[in-house]
């Protein structure tokens, strides 16, 4: 285990569930968030298929593919404890909650239907290996459904943030923490990742906009990796100059126009 997977582990120990929120209330129009859109691309699977969610956090998805396909067997897979007890309490008995790192999951070989994960994949350290490992599992021509990072805060005012993040980043002279391999912050990047162990690779851009006043964008950001690596004194310095740089980008209701930028990824094991 790396120092990021250490830091990962630690944050989702210390803070669990911290995505459905900043996500489930975000959504393109006619297909809902992008959880509800992850969810779609099992439009097709056949029923009592097995179904693993990978770095499943709290259970927020697996909740949702219990009611949409309730006929599925469910499997998800965490290496936080403190995640996994969100989501036994989120699922009761809908879902089979397995404590591993996806680099080595004891499920069977050729075991799985489909995985799926959201935000959670890119994160994920030694990538090829855990690419092969989701390779093992799946059945011959299994799905792969992930969405994942493309780009962080859309706009000026993901810009400003970056900005006023850096200098709070120095004056704590935080170490650099590289959480993703450089490979998956682009299509042509996942294709190369792809390509050993896998054929029909779709990729869709998928551009979420949200409209937070202020506090509700730095409240929202406060739950991030980033800032939970600032000192409290630093995090309150940062606060003042972002509330200031961000006035000028404000609109006439008080709010920011901003987003997430994400990537549907979808592929066969070959």
């Amino acid at each position: 285990m790396n120092s990021a997977e250490r830091f990962l582990q630690d944050f989702h120990q210390r803070r669990p569930g911290t995505t459905p929120p900043a996500f489930s209330g975000l959504s393109l129009p006619g297909r809902g968030s992008s959880y509800d859109m992850l969810a779609a691309t099992l439009a097709t699977a056949r029923p009592g298929a097995q179904l693993l969610d990978l770095g499943c956090g709290d259970g927020f998805l697996l909740d949702l593919l219990a009611r949409q396909y309730p006929a599925a067997r469910l499997v998800g897979v965490d290496m936080s404890t403190t995640e996994l007890q969100a989501a036994r309490a989120r699922l009761g008995e809908r879902s089979m909650l397995l404590n591993e790192r996806a680099q080595s999951l004891s499920l069977a070989t050729d075991s799985v239907d489909a995985v799926v994960s959201h935000l959670a994949l890119m994160l994920m350290s030694d990538i090829e290996q855990v690419l092969a490992e989701v390779h093992r599992v799946l059945a011959r021509g299994g799905q792969l459904s992930a969405i994942v990072g493309r780009s962080f805060l859309l706009g000026e005012p993901g810009q400003r943030y970056l900005q006023a993040f850096r200098a709070a980043a120095q004056r704590d002279r935080l170490a650099p923490l590289p959480l993703v391999d450089p490979r998956t912050q682009s299509p042509s990047g996942w294709q190369e990742l792809l390509a050993r162990h896998y054929r029909d690779v779709q990729f869709e851009e998928l551009d979420l906009e949200w409209t937070p006043t202020f506090e509700e964008f730095w409240n929202s950001l406060g739950e991030t990796y980033d800032l939970d690596r600032l000192t409290p004194a630093t995090c309150t310095l940062m606060k003042d100059e972002l509330h200031g740089a961000m006035q000028p980008l404000l609109r006439t209701d008080g709010t920011l126009l901003t987003g997430w930028g994400l990537l549907l990824i979808q592929a066969r094991a070959a």
